[in-house]
């Protein structure tokens, strides 16, 4: 399987951080993020890895190289400018990404073999499409919650839910034909809610805590967790 991963965001946030380094090169637990990812998606057995890189790219494409250190294969895809997620997505679809694949973020350290259990809970599940969901960190402004029904995505951004959404995705061909249809930015949410509108069976898999590098003083947490009251 394919997957997608996302490295092409200025991590604003983490400014001014990130106006000399991206955010995926930036470490969790003395790593850096996108290393620990890529050797996620080797357990998970992904075949290629399409890297839509932007904001310092060279940062991004001289970390992750031609994959072969990581046990991938590694294709670097230009973004270029802050266009949303699923325009990023569709780049990578016209670089040769084949439905159904794997999205994820850059900037996100899973649990261990997370990635691998959904992308097999998606392939099991028959559905159009997949969105990994969690309890851990809960939902917020910049954490949609997601209503599930019996396995199946509900609605995206249920206030009462106490899942959120994560930044890992699967998607075939219902959910790719619906990128990039909306207002620029165009955002991979979206998609979903367009797929989920028609009437596409959209699967909610759930997944362990994830960690992020959110603002700066979450770099020193979560490197040096002696420090943390």
């Amino acid at each position: 399987m394919h997957i997608v991963v996302m490295a092409a965001g200025e991590g604003r946030r983490l400014r001014p951080l990130t106006e000399r380094w991206p955010k995926p090169v930036l470490p969790i637990d003395g790593r850096p993020v996108l290393a620990t990812l890529l050797r996620e998606l080797a357990a998970a057995n992904v075949s290629r890895v399409y890297l839509v890189t932007g904001h310092l790219a060279e940062q991004v494409e001289r970390l992750a190289g031609d994959g072969r250190a990581f046990g991938l294969d590694v294709q670097n895809v230009r973004q270029p400018g802050v266009l949303g997620s699923a325009d990023a997505v569709r780049r990578a679809v016209d670089a040769g990404a084949a439905a159904p694949f794997l999205v994820s973020a850059a900037d996100t350290v899973y649990r261990r073999g997370d990635v691998r259990r959904f992308a097999e809970a998606y392939r099991a599940s028959g559905a159009a499409g997949a969105i990994a969901v969690r309890r851990d960190p809960p939902r917020g402004p910049a954490r949609p919650g997601i209503r599930v029904l019996n396995g199946l995505v509900e609605a995206i951004g249920a206030d009462e839910s106490p899942l959120s959404g994560a930044p890992l995705w699967a998607l075939d061909e219902p959910v790719v034909s619906r990128l990039c249809l909306d207002r620029e930015p165009w955002e991979l949410e979206n998609a979903f809610r367009a797929a989920l509108a028609a009437g596409a069976r959209i699967a909610a898999i759930e997944i362990g805590k994830t960690r992020d590098l959110t603002d700066p003083l979450d770099l020193v947490e979560e490197n040096f967790p002696y420090l943390t009251p």
